[in-house]
């Protein structure tokens, strides 16, 4: 059952969105104001945010600024629901790297077919990272592994976006985030996530993770460190964090997947 986290400081609001979306079989999370909404996701990891803009303590850009800089919650699809009307409301929220823009007042039904879209989504990219990872037979054992995570469509166009993979490949392993790989290649957060969206469909901070999902299934397959020394290996200071992301990713834990794959690679080879 997928779990929605509903960040709005309207209560009649709030509690609208999340009687609907339980009335469709969601499990809710409500959160008052956006600092407590951060504070959600980041404890509870649901499986897409609803979120407002307006709000006390912290707005919708801020929220969504927060998340996308942490890699627990960077890939959690994010829809703005506000009364902001304006185009270029609209496209900060894109540039930060939200998923969905819908307009207040917005009916339930509208609701839902966005959170049904986003969902399907992540679902895709689950299936697709799953068949990324099958195993590669009779390669060479590493501790640091080596790789390539660069858009299907081949080299990005803009050589400050070569550079940005660049930086990727070469600093995955340390805990950077979209402001570090900005500052390396001279652009702002918002111009680079902006510029990465069209060139390649996607954000930043997610090529960052899948080359540290990369890494971290080919150290699974290849070696038998434990997850901790994995985690720390491929950029993450907590273990938890890894193993939470890694879920998101592969929808199961790194030892499942280790164990499956392992066995996957055995089969064959006993097969020839």
């Amino acid at each position: 059952m997928k779990n929605i986290l509903v960040i709005e400081d309207e209560t009649f609001t709030r509690t609208f969105f999340l009687r609907g979306l339980q009335a469709e079989g969601f499990y809710t999370i409500g959160a008052e104001n956006g600092r407590v909404g951060v504070q959600q996701a980041r404890e509870k990891l649901p499986d897409l945010i609803i979120c407002d803009i307006l709000m006390p303590e912290l707005d919708g850009y801020g929220v969504l600024s927060a998340l996308r800089q942490d890699p627990v919650t960077a890939i959690i699809p994010f829809i703005f629901v506000s009364a902001k009307e304006d185009w270029t409301d609209l496209r900060k929220g894109m540039e930060l790297g939200a998923d969905d823009y819908l307009t207040k007042p917005c009916n339930l039904k509208e609701l839902l077919r966005a959170v049904t879209v986003q969902l399907e989504k992540q679902s895709l990219l689950h299936k697709w990272y799953a068949a990324k990872s099958q195993p590669i037979p009779e390669q060479p054992s590493t501790d640091t592994a080596t790789f390539a995570a660069t858009p299907d469509s081949g080299s990005p166009s803009n050589p400050k976006l070569k550079e940005a993979f660049r930086f990727i490949e070469a600093n995955y392993h340390r805990p950077i985030a979209l402001g570090d790989v900005a500052q390396a290649v001279g652009y702002s957060p918002a111009y680079l996530t902006n510029l990465m969206r069209r060139q390649t469909g996607q954000t930043v901070q997610r090529w960052i993770i899948e080359h540290r999902m990369a890494a971290s299934r080919s150290l699974l397959l290849e070696t038998d460190q434990v997850v901790e020394e994995i985690a720390a290996k491929v950029g993450y200071n907590n273990a938890v964090h890894f193993f939470r992301q890694f879920r998101q990713f592969h929808g199961t834990t790194p030892q499942a997947w280790r164990s499956a794959h392992r066995s996957k690679a055995s089969s064959t080879c006993n097969a020839v």
